[in-house]
C-alpha cells in the first residue's frame, strides 16, 4: 500500500509540474495592425473597362503586413490574405462576390479582360451598366485564425460585352434529342417537337422550362431538328467539353461539337438553360 502511495504522488507532482510550464508557455496574441491596401489607379476612382484595352493591366493593388506579434515574439507563421470585390452596398455579402485567396505576397495584378471576366462571370454584372465596386483585403493565419481587414478601395466600372465562349446558332433555335427524353433520338427529317425547343431568353440565353429527362440517360442540343448534318454558321450539334463519363450532369461546359450530355442519376422534371456566353448550361430539378 506505501508503494502504491509513492507511485500516486510522483504522479502527482510530474502532471502539476507539466500544467505549470503548459500555462507558461501558452501563446497570446499581443499585437497587430490591420492592413493598408492601396492601389496604383487613385484619382479618377474610376477603372476604365473597354475590350480594346483587354491586354493592359487594370491595377496594381497591395496592402502592408499586419505584423502578428506574440508573447513569444514576431509572428513566424505564413499569412493568407482574402481579396475581395462586390458591389456598393452589399457588405461583401452577395453569393457571386469575388474571392481571391493569395498566400504571403503583398499584392496583386490583373488585365482590364481579367477583371472584366471576374465582373461578367463571377460576380455576374450586367454589360453596359455602370456599378460601385468595393474591394478589401482580410488577413489571416492558418485555418482563418485572428482575421483582420483591411480599408476599403471603391471604384466605378462599367463591364464590357465579350464575344461570347460559344457562338449561339444563327437559326435562332436550339432543341434537345437525346435517350433521356421523352421522343429519344431524332431521326434525319423529323419535325420539330415543340415540347422540346428552347425559348430564347436573349440573344445568347436559351431556356427550356421545364422537359422529363430520363435518369443516367444521354442527349444533345441541336440547331434544327430532324437535322444531323451542319448547316453553315451553325454546328450540326453543341455537346459537352468534359467525356460523357465525367461531365457534370447538373452544370459544366459545352461547345460546338463535343460529346453527349448525361442526364442526372435520378430522373424526373428539369429545367434546362444554355448560357453561350460563358459556355455553361444548367440543370435544375422542378
Amino acid at each position: 500500500m506505501k508503494y502504491l502511495s509513492k507511485i500516486m504522488l510522483v504522479a502527482a507532482v510530474v502532471i502539476t509540474f507539466w500544467s505549470c510550464t503548459k500555462d507558461e508557455n501558452q501563446l497570446t496574441v499581443e499585437g497587430s495592425t490591420p492592413p493598408l491596401l492601396s492601389s496604383s489607379v487613385t484619382s479618377p476612382s474610376v477603372l476604365p473597362l473597354s475590350f480594346a484595352n483587354k491586354d493592359n493591366p487594370i491595377f496594381n493593388l497591395s496592402w502592408t503586413n499586419p505584423n502578428y506579434q506574440f508573447n513569444t515574439g514576431v509572428n513566424s507563421q505564413s499569412v493568407s490574405y482574402s481579396l475581395q470585390m462586390d458591389t456598393t452596398g452589399k457588405n461583401f455579402g452577395s453569393a457571386n462576390r469575388i474571392e481571391v485567396g493569395i498566400v504571403s505576397n503583398l499584392n496583386y495584378t490583373n488585365t482590364v479582360g481579367g477583371l472584366n471576366d471576374l465582373l461578367l462571370n463571377k460576380l455576374q454584372l450586367t454589360a453596359g451598366r455602370t456599378y460601385t465596386l468595393d474591394i478589401r483585403v482580410i488577413a489571416s493565419l492558418s485555418g482563418s485564425a485572428l482575421p483582420l481587414t483591411s480599408n476599403i478601395l471603391k471604384y466605378t466600372v462599367t463591364p464590357y460585352a465579350i464575344p461570347p465562349k460559344v457562338e449561339p446558332p444563327v437559326s435562332g433555335t436550339l432543341f434537345i434529342t437525346g435517350a433521356a427524353t421523352p421522343r429519344s433520338w431524332m431521326g434525319g427529317g423529323d419535325a420539330p417537337v415543340t415540347s422540346q425547343q428552347f425559348t430564347r431568353i436573349n440573344s445568347t440565353t436559351f431556356e427550356l422550362a421545364s422537359i422529363t429527362l430520363i435518369g443516367g440517360a444521354e442527349y444533345l442540343l441541336v440547331p434544327r431538328y430532324g437535322n444531323w448534318s451542319a448547316v453553315a454558321p451553325d454546328p450540326e450539334k453543341y455537346g459537352v467539353v468534359a467525356s460523357t463519363a465525367t461531365v457534370n450532369p447538373d452544370t459544366d461546359d459545352f461547345r460546338a461539337g463535343g460529346n453527349n450530355f448525361k442526364s442526372p442519376a435520378a430522373g424526373g422534371n428539369f429545367r434546362i438553360r444554355v448560357d453561350f456566353q460563358r459556355g455553361v448550361f444548367t440543370v435544375t430539378r422542378l
